[in-house]
């Protein structure tokens, strides 16, 4: 059995056990000796450290070959590290796409494991969006580029990689941007593989970043594509907004940013959730994000869109956005706090409720209609 059929058996039935992880690891094509990359990162050092991510250090190294590249250096004392390395490399030996950060290699080596990756040099999207001195250097047309090539990233881990992938994580902090600050979705040591037909399971292994996940898979362990799906959302309101999901800072009804942004909608005033530190924006694309946004965070997994009808709608000429329901969200106290029952249900026709109408909260029935036309190439320049 060579090395990819062996990592890839690893994908169906139990985890396998550390050990035989090991063994599977040791005969990676792309394998990296230790000394090498000790060399190409200066032993480690803290001048080259990119940053910390939930299982251990990452360093920017140069290879003898001029390649630059970023180590991601396992903690030797984490508890369950070495299930995570082992899933993100056999994960992404399978996945090829512009929109998700390339893995170069691996090393292991004693108790030592390493991830090897593209250098991405201008770090994660959190180092530039939460910070207000570097979020102006993120204009509108930098923003909307991020958040449709996250959603094409998605898009192919759900429908179009050779297995369904569900990446659990999505995150500011996990979208690295390139040189021209395009986004690449990383960090894959938690995702799920779903092979042949499976679109959804039950877990009670919960893992994730409080404030992005989804209320059903927070509190039942139900896992499918929408789980991602209502992290998109959260990203993409972040995105627009330059605020965290949550922020203690702020007054009560400004901390968290999904019940802030549906006040907002449900007054009629949703424009004022748009970073100040935009000069210029397409109010349209704004507009348009922010009920998206709302849409992909619906209290039912049902009533959300799948990464698909996100996509076309970027896509599309023209298309029609249906008003959401209440968000999920889930409280300090695990509880899940929306107010909308209608929300919780599905949608007797078993329709994903993206298309046509839904009923608002208050009864009534209301479509928000877009054309693509009124903001063409020429005009969305001029409008930024």
């Amino acid at each position: 059995m060579d090395c990819c059929s062996g990592l890839c058996a690893c994908f169906v039935g139990k985890a396998c056990q550390a050990q035989e992880d090991d063994d599977v690891l040791e005969s990676f094509d792309l394998f990296f000796e230790l000394q090498a990359l000790q060399i190409a990162t200066g032993f480690f050092s803290d001048v080259n450290k990119l940053g910390h991510g939930g299982f251990g250090p990452v360093y920017k190294g140069l290879l003898p070959n001029g390649v630059e590249v970023a180590v991601k250096k396992l903690s030797l004392d984490s508890r369950q590290g070495v299930r995570e390395f082992t899933n993100e490399v056999k994960l992404l030996l399978r996945v090829q796409h512009k929109n998700l950060v390339m893995l170069l290699g691996c090393c292991v080596q004693g108790p030592e494991k390493m991830l090897v990756y593209e250098y991405l040099p201008n770090k994660s999207l959190d180092f530039f969006i939460f910070d207000r001195t570097k979020s102006a250097s993120l204009d509108w047309m930098t923003r909307f580029r991020i958040i449709v090539g996250v959603a094409r990233g998605l898009l192919y881990l759900h429908e179009e990689a050779p297995e369904r992938i569900i990446h659990r994580d999505i995150k500011a902090s996990n979208i690295l941007l390139d040189e021209k600050l395009n986004p690449k979705i990383a960090d894959f040591g938690l995702a799920r593989l779903f092979p042949g037909e499976d679109t959804h399971l039950d877990t009670f292994r919960i893992s994730g970043t409080h404030g992005y996940m989804a209320p059903e898979y927070a509190l039942h362990g139900y896992l499918s594509v929408k789980t991602d799906v209502f992290s998109y959302g959260v990203l993409l309101l972040e995105i627009v907004s330059g605020r965290r999901t949550h922020d203690r800072l702020l007054e009560r009804e400004k901390a968290d940013l999904l019940s802030y942004t549906w006040m907002l909608y449900e007054a009629g005033k949703a424009m004022e959730l748009v970073d100040p530190s935009l000069a210029k924006y397409n109010h349209d694309e704004a507009a348009m994000c922010i009920q998206l946004g709302l849409l992909c965070c619906q209290a039912s997994h049902a009533n959300r869109p799948d990464m698909n009808s996100v996509h076309l709608m970027f896509s599309s000429d023209s298309f029609t956005l249906p008003r959401p329901g209440k968000p999920g969200l889930i409280g300090r106290g695990g509880r899940w706090t929306t107010a909308s029952t209608s929300a919780l249900t599905t949608n007797t026709n078993g329709s994903s409720g993206f298309t046509g109408r839904t009923k608002a909260s208050g009864g009534s029935s209301f479509v928000e209609e877009y054309s693509r036309n009124s903001i063409s190439i020429s005009s969305i320049d001029e409008g930024r």
